[in-house]
């Protein structure tokens, strides 16, 4: 071993005998050593990005953390793949949670209690218009610069739309001491399948009161019924409740009007303390008072929405048992599980802004340290 300005270096020394050949027995040491340190440079590098606002800058502060000098796009890269090993992992069992439904006890002596949420969110995406644009830019700097270099990895297609709908699953106790959240970028039935795999990870059958808190959106209801998820109950966040009563509030008195304010906090309050059927009958008899034909457009929309809602619409039990009115919990996952994915001009394929994801929603889960314990080699 020796140094050289400050720096510790190893020597290699090989061993050769007959019949046995060549062995050099510091490289078994020096592979450990490297496969452990790659895995601190990735968790390093995944923490930073968290935080950060571009890879860039999250290379930069690698550099002046650890030492470890890298590009913006080799870190991306990295971080992208961690973020897919993650889903792996969670989608194979690999990863189990250290609580299961049982656990979520305000006390000894309380009934264990775990909400499941469930919500869309729109993330920006790559089209396929901007990939062709930005594959053209490639070629023409690659032409302008007159060297030879590899080629171009075959291309992949953009989205359709700017934007694309990411389905977000959160389950959480009272407290959120105990929270599992996740998201997926497909469709409706595969966020029902997260649901369902997410429900059996945590043993949601276990607790002894299992409530549903949602924006009452038909797909999360249609998906909850078909995945035969085992809930007591299934609520309506009292707050989309508030806003559909407010949009109707607006078209119906104005945006300032006093008289529009007091009839809402009436009409909410009936809703929350004396339930559905007293405040339906409430805003029948107040669309019977309507004259103009945009205002009664305005009540039937409202009547309307509460009407298709009517079962999930229970303030006064769900009060009686103590039980959470609002999806808060799931609307915050919302924001900070893709708060990564949505910084000034960033565009993402579906698969890396789903691994991104991944990543967050371990540290929202408190699997962390977990996950990159499971990846520590070894040592015999």
């Amino acid at each position: 071993m020796n140094s050289i300005n400050g720096r510790v270096r190893l020597k290699r020394i090989r061993w050769h005998g007959e019949g046995v050949g060549s062995s050099t027995p510091l490289d078994i040491y020096l592979d450990k050593a490297e496969q452990t340190m790659s895995v601190g440079v990735r968790e390093i590098a995944c923490r930073l990005n968290g935080d950060g606002k571009n890879f860039d800058k999250a290379a930069e502060n690698l550099a002046r953390a650890a030492q470890i000098f890298t590009s913006g796009e080799t870190l991306r890269v990295l971080v992208e793949t961690e973020g897919k090993n993650v889903l792996k992992a969670q989608q194979s069992g690999a990863l189990p949670v250290p609580w299961s439904a049982a656990d979520c006890k305000a006390d000894a002596a309380s009934p264990s209690r775990i909400y499941l949420g469930s919500d869309g969110v729109m993330v920006p995406m790559v089209t396929d218009v901007e990939k062709k644009k930005r594959r053209r830019t490639i070629k023409d700097k690659r032409r302008r610069r007159g060297k030879k270099a590899k080629p171009l990895p075959p291309a992949k297609p953009g989205t359709d739309q700017e934007y694309k709908e990411f389905k977000i699953v959160t389950i959480y106790d009272d407290t959120q001491e105990h929270r599992l959240v996740a998201g997926t970028k497909g469709d409706c039935t595969e966020a029902g399948r997260l649901m369902r795999r997410q429900a059996a990870r945590v043993r949601l059958d276990l607790a002894d009161e299992k409530i549903g808190n949602v924006d009452g959106s038909p797909w999360i209801r249609n998906q909850i019924k078909r995945q035969s998820l085992p809930l007591d109950a299934l609520g309506l966040d009292f707050y989309h409740l508030a806003d559909n009563v407010h949009k109707a509030r607006r078209v119906v008195f104005g945006e300032e009007d006093k008289t529009g304010e007091t009839w809402a906090g009436e009409i909410l309050h009936t809703f929350k303390h004396n339930g559905y059927e007293a405040g339906w009958q409430k805003l029948v008899a107040w669309r019977t008072t309507l004259r103009s034909a945009a205002k009664r457009k305005a009540a039937d929309t409202l009547i309307g929405y509460v009407t298709e809602r009517n079962e999930m619409i229970l303030y006064p039990e769900f009060a009686a048992k103590g039980w959470q009115i609002g999806s808060g919990p799931t609307e915050a996952t919302c924001k900070t599980l893709t708060a990564r994915l949505k910084g000034s001009g960033m565009r993402w394929d579906p698969t890396n802004a789903e691994a991104i994801m991944a990543l967050e929603g371990l540290w929202q889960s408190g699997q962390w340290k977990d996950y990159w314990q499971t990846l520590l080699p070894t040592v015999a």
